[in-house]
C-alpha cells in the first residue's frame, strides 16, 4: 500500500489543484507505482511480473526512472510477455454526474486507468463519453499521441443531457471487435435491472467490464438541517427533503439500490465497486489492478 504521505498527495482535493489532466493522470500513477515494491507479488497484468530493486550491471534500459524520481530509489521492471490487451473507459458525463466532485473524479480515474494501460501496461487504450448520445468517441490505439487524444477528449466532457445506457453500449459493440477490458465510470442512476440489461451483452463479446459506481460524499452520507428543496439534476423535478427522511428514508433507499445493483451485476458477471469521490486514487487502481491480476 502507499504511504500515508503518498496517500495524501493522491487524494482528490489535492489532485484538485493540477490544471493539467495528464500531470493529475502521472502523478497518481507514479505514485501508485512507487508504492508497488512493498507487494512484489502484485502484477498489473499478464504481462507485467514485478518489480525489483535495481543491482550494479543490471540494464538500465529497464530501470522505472518515474519511480526513482519519486523515491530516489532503482527499481526495474520484469514482464513475462507481451499483452495483446485493450482497456476502453466509458465515462457517464450527464447531468447528474456534474454534482459536487463527481465528474472531477471521474475524469481524473479515467486519465489514470488510460495512462496506465498505455505507459506502464503497454496496452492499447480507448475512451466513449456519453450521456443519452455518444458525445466522443477515441478508438482505443497505441499509436503516438494517443494519450494527448484520451485527455483531449477528457478534458472537453461536460454534463448535459440524461443517462441512456443503452446507447454507449451499442456503440461499443459495433465499432470494438477486439476483446478487452470495458470499465464504465457512473453515478448510475437508473434501475439496476435497466443498467445490467443494457451492459451484460458487452461480456457476450469476450470483455471483461467493470462497473466503478461513483457517489459523492454528500450523496452518500447527506447532510441536511431542517429541510431543504432538492432539484434533479437530469429531469428538473424538485423534492422537499427533511433530516429525518435523509437519515432514515434515503439512506435505506440508496443502500437498497446499490445492493440491488451489486448483486446483479455480480450475477451476470460483472465486476462492481462502489466508490466515493473522496477517495484517494491509489486505492481505485488497486481494486482495478486486483481484477486483472485475478482474471490473468
Amino acid at each position: 500500500m502507499a504511504s500515508r504521505a503518498e496517500q495524501s498527495f493522491l487524494d482528490p482535493a489535492v489532485l484538485a489543484g493540477i490544471a493539467d489532466l495528464e500531470l493529475i493522470a502521472r502523478t497518481v500513477v507514479d505514485g501508485f507505482v512507487a508504492g508497488l515494491h512493498r507487494s512484489p507479488d502484485f502484477g498489473f497484468s499478464q504481462e507485467f511480473a514485478e518489480y525489483r530493486a535495481y543491482s550494479p550491471g543490471d540494464d538500465l534500459r529497464h530501470v522505472d526512472w518515474n519511480v526513482y524520481a519519486r523515491t530516489e530509489r532503482a527499481y526495474l521492471k520484469r514482464y513475462r510477455g507481451e499483452t495483446n490487451s485493450q482497456l476502453t473507459v466509458l465515462l457517464d458525463a450527464s447531468n447528474s454526474m456534474s454534482f459536487g466532485s463527481k465528474l472531477n473524479y471521474a475524469r481524473y480515474l479515467a486519465a489514470s486507468l488510460l495512462y496506465l494501460a498505455l505507459h506502464n501496461q503497454r496496452d492499447a487504450a480507448g475512451l466513449i463519453v456519453f450521456d443519452d448520445e455518444v458525445r466522443d468517441f477515441v478508438r482505443p490505439s497505441t499509436r503516438s499521441g494517443q494519450l494527448a487524444r484520451l485527455m483531449a477528449a477528457l478534458e472537453q466532457a461536460k454534463p448535459r443531457a440524461r443517462t441512456d445506457y443503452g446507447k454507449p453500449m451499442a456503440h461499443f459493440q459495433e465499432f470494438l471487435h477486439r476483446r478487452g477490458l470495458a470499465v464504465i465510470i457512473s453515478d448510475f442512476y437508473a434501475p439496476p435491472e435497466a443498467i445490467v440489461r443494457a451492459v451484460e451483452p458487452l461480456r457476450f463479446h469476450g470483455n471483461e467490464v467493470v462497473l466503478f459506481h461513483l457517489l459523492d460524499p454528500r450523496e452518500l452520507r447527506p447532510d441536511v438541517d431542517g429541510s431543504e428543496l432538492l432539484v434533479d439534476l437530469e429531469t428538473g423535478q424538485r423534492f422537499e427533503v427533511t433530516a429525518e427522511y435523509a437519515r432514515n428514508e434515503y439512506r435505506a433507499k440508496l443502500d437498497a439500490h446499490v445492493t440491488d445493483l451489486r448483486q446483479r451485476a455480480q450475477g451476470a458477471g460483472l465486476d462492481y465497486f462502489l466508490l466515493p469521490a473522496d477517495r484517494p486514487l491509489d486505492l481505485a487502481l488497486r481494486e482495478y489492478l486486483t481484477l486483472r491480476q485475478g482474471r490473468n
